[in-house]
């Protein structure tokens, strides 16, 4: 959304039309919402550290501990600084400095998604440590930061999160429209994040393919988990769908494309896929593993078809039919169920590992009752359901008002004075 916002600022800049600086005026909203709940949610897991996972820091401490230390100085010191003035400077300093501050702040969210992402890779692929009476120790940073899975997962989150600001962007301009907006803003904004999205997806078939291959080297029983293979198997098919049975190893209800997965994921049509039993009690839950990848891959599909559909549609210079906002409307938050159903089969996956093949799940979690964890964990749940509720809602209201209020100018009031009823209500006031 960051990097929407200073390409919209941009275009204001450099044209001149003030349709631009609307569209920034908007979206500039949504995006200082979305980043407050950011922050909200993310404070939760610093808390967490110590109330459900002390052995985490214990064992691996010395290499989280930076990682996150880096984060937090470019999420707070770059990005909310800086927020600040992207936010209420706007007629406060030059023109200049709050672009600036515009491409400062998306430069920000940037850096500060490499860090937590160096992080997270590492647990999944951990190099450059050393481990010393139990505790790790790190060697080399930079083969820590740029440990063998980090660039393809980086680069595979970033698409997915233009991805999931395309489709909120599209979304909800349609839904604008669907609300009788008829105005240039919703117009013109649901078009670039159309064609933007429709650019993307690609791009992003093409890193999940290539994280796939990465995946497969370094953690064969995670794809084994999302593929649903039992046995090791040369040729193995690609499951459109089946219901894994862990207890007794096999899958029930299969619709499988033979030679599917060998395919994908080896590049031959007879090529190995190690199987979940090489794995004995160290591979991960497959159902929800095997699920999530299928909701993962199964969205991105659906955003591929609607905004190449758009596209179409785009190029032909013709208006949306009334179905195709109503989709895109209903797909305003479909980034994030494709990215949260990915970030299941990552997290998932590792298991029964946090830091894969140096600290167990078991080794790492509290030993506080049970209880006590189910308490605090159902507390972080209705909060967070009840935020996700007031954030959904809060955009949907945004929207309506916008059909009234956004894009009227002062001049746009004058001649509505000059030209109403005395009967008319005072248009400052719609």
């Amino acid at each position: 959304m960051g990097w929407f916002l200073f390409y919209f600022k941009l275009r204001s800049n450099i044209s001149g039309h003030p349709v631009w600086m609307r569209m920034y005026r908007f979206w500039v909203r949504v995006f200082a919402l979305s980043f407050a709940l950011g922050v909200v949610s993310g404070v939760t897991m610093s808390f967490q550290f110590g109330t459900n996972w002390p052995g985490f820091m214990e064992k691996v401490g010395n290499v989280a501990g930076p990682l996150l230390g880096y984060e937090v100085l470019t999420a707070f010191f770059l990005e909310a600084t800086f927020l600040g003035i992207m936010l209420f400077g706007i007629r406060r300093v030059p023109n200049w400095l709050h672009t600036a501050s515009t491409l400062i702040v998306a430069l920000g969210t940037t850096t500060s998604a490499f860090w937590i992402l160096a992080l997270n890779s590492w647990m999944q692929t951990p190099q450059g440590f050393e481990v010393v009476d139990g505790v790790v120790y790190a060697t080399n940073w930079k083969e820590i930061i740029f440990n063998p899975s980090f660039p393809y997962r980086f680069v595979h989150m970033m698409l997915a999160s233009g991805l999931t600001a395309s489709f909120l962007i599209a979304g909800l301009s349609a839904y604008r429209m669907l609300k009788g907006d008829d105005k240039l803003a919703p117009k013109l904004a649901l078009k670039t994040a159309t064609y933007t999205a429709a650019v993307l997806i690609p791009l992003q078939i093409f890193a999940g393919d290539m994280h796939g291959l990465n995946t497969l080297e370094h953690q064969p029983q995670k794809v084994a988990a999302m593929e649903g293979l039992w046995e090791t198997t040369e040729g193995a098919p690609l499951l459109l769908f089946a219901i894994p049975d862990e207890e007794s190893k096999e899958n029930h209800f299969e619709i499988p494309i033979p030679y599917g997965a060998s395919l994908i994921l080896t590049h031959e049509l007879k090529g190995e896929i190690k199987g979940l039993n090489e794995f004995e009690g160290e591979h991960p839950p497959v159902a929800p593993v095997f699920f999530g990848f299928r909701v993962m891959v199964g969205m991105g599909m659906l955003m591929l078809a609607v905004s190449w559909l758009g596209s179409l549609y785009l190029m032909r210079n013709k208006d949306f039919p009334i179905w195709l906002k109503r989709t895109f409307a209903g797909m305003a938050f479909s980034g994030w169920i494709a990215t949260l159903a990915g970030w299941y089969v990552t997290e998932i996956g590792r298991q029964p590992y946090l830091v894969s093949g140096v600290l167990r799940t078991a080794d790492a979690v509290t030993q506080l009752p049970p209880a006590n964890i189910a308490l605090s964990f159902t507390l972080y749940l209705v909060i967070y359901t009840v935020l996700l509720i007031a954030y959904m809602g809060t955009l949907m209201l945004m929207c309506r008002r916008a059909v009234e209020i956004e894009e009227i100018t002062t001049e746009e009031r004058e001649v509505a004075k000059a030209k109403m009823q005395p009967t008319d209500p005072d248009p400052s006031t719609v």
